[in-house]
């Protein structure tokens, strides 16, 4: 009897040492993909490896760029009319952001359309700027705020994926109307900056000033984009990493992977939008388009499928298409 109760000890001893390491080792993994992909400062990161071209679904993304002589106009003209503005977001962090003016003598050059053009995913708004010339040529005021961890606002906390990000789009967008009760405004946004307008589109507090909104490529839901990522750069199954990863998310950045749903958004949205995906879109799947598209509350809602095109490259596949079907849409509702 000794014998066994000694032999229970040990067995219960070292499955409890197990169990405990298992743990630690779970929380160390969770906290590191924490850090690789919302860490702005983390040496080891998906910044890092989408920049070095390790990240499948990205291909030709530089190239279409280097290739894009409106690009290079429109970022010249960024860079020469840029002026900043800041908003101070209900935690009390000062964000900082971009305002440009319109062009005159064009269609909406009244003084009280707005254009609020959001980025992506460890990019900046520079990287928006032939979107945001594009509006300011049809006359239109032009914000461009950076999110939370990208640009010069890389010190205010982690990255929040379009979260967070769209709770202080509210907030931008009180600017806005305080200073101009009859802005008219119109959303828009590229793949976290997608992800980012959808998530606005159905929270509290959004403004009726606010006529569309406009997304490309943007996600379902933080989730599901890290369980395509997680796949893509580790190979690696969702459970239980991604399990981890998200209490880690929760207590060091303050929301969860799953609760940042712009799928669960849409549901409450009634803003028109309209919705576009590149259909050989494979880091944010193309697949989402749909998922999004029928969650949408609204009823006035339309979908733009571009063929051939890869992530965020919609516009430069054909622009012709493109901006014909976006000109078309801000026409009827803006």
């Amino acid at each position: 009897m000794a014998l066994a109760r000694r032999t229970k000890r040990i067995v219960t001893a070292v499955v409890g040492a197990l169990v405990a390491l298992t743990l630690v080792g779970l929380g160390f993994v969770g906290n590191f993909l924490v850090d690789f992909a919302l860490n702005p400062h983390a040496e080891v990161s998906m910044a890092r490896s989408m920049g070095s071209g390790r990240v499948s679904g990205l291909e030709g993304s530089r190239e279409a760029k280097a290739d894009d002589a409106y690009a290079e106009t429109a970022a010249a003209w960024f860079d020469a009319t840029r002026e900043s503005v800041s908003h101070q977001a209900e935690d009390g962090t000062v964000l900082l952001g971009w305002r440009l003016d319109g062009a005159e003598d064009a269609a909406y050059s009244d003084g009280h359309t707005w254009a609020v053009v959001c980025h992506g995913y460890v990019g900046e708004p520079a990287d928006m700027a032939k979107y945001a010339y594009h509006f300011a040529q049809m006359g239109m005021s032009v914000l461009m705020p950076a999110a939370r961890g990208h640009e010069r606002n890389v010190d205010a906390g982690l990255i929040q994926m379009g979260w967070q990000d769209a709770h202080d789009l509210i907030g931008w967008i009180e600017d806005i109307v305080a200073a101009d009760p009859e802005a008219r405004i119109m959303l828009f946004g590229v793949s976290m900056g997608g992800f980012e307008v959808m998530a606005a589109s159905g929270l509290d507090g959004l403004s009726e000033n606010v006529c569309l909104a406009v997304e490309d490529c943007g996600y379902t839901s933080v989730w599901d984009e890290f369980v395509v990522q997680l796949d893509n750069v580790f190979g690696l199954p969702s459970f239980p990493i991604l399990n981890v990863a998200d209490a880690a998310c929760l207590l060091r950045a303050g929301y969860t992977f799953e609760s940042a749903s712009a799928v669960e958004s849409l549901r409450q949205a009634s803003v028109p939008m309209l919705f576009i995906h590149g259909d050989e879109d494979d880091f944010v799947p193309f697949s989402m388009l749909d998922e999004c598209y029928e969650a949408c509350a609204s009823e006035q809602k339309e979908r733009l499928v571009v063929p051939g095109a890869g992530h965020g490259l919609s516009a430069s596949t054909d622009p012709e298409l493109y901006w014909g079907t976006v000109d078309a849409f801000v026409g009827r509702y803006l």
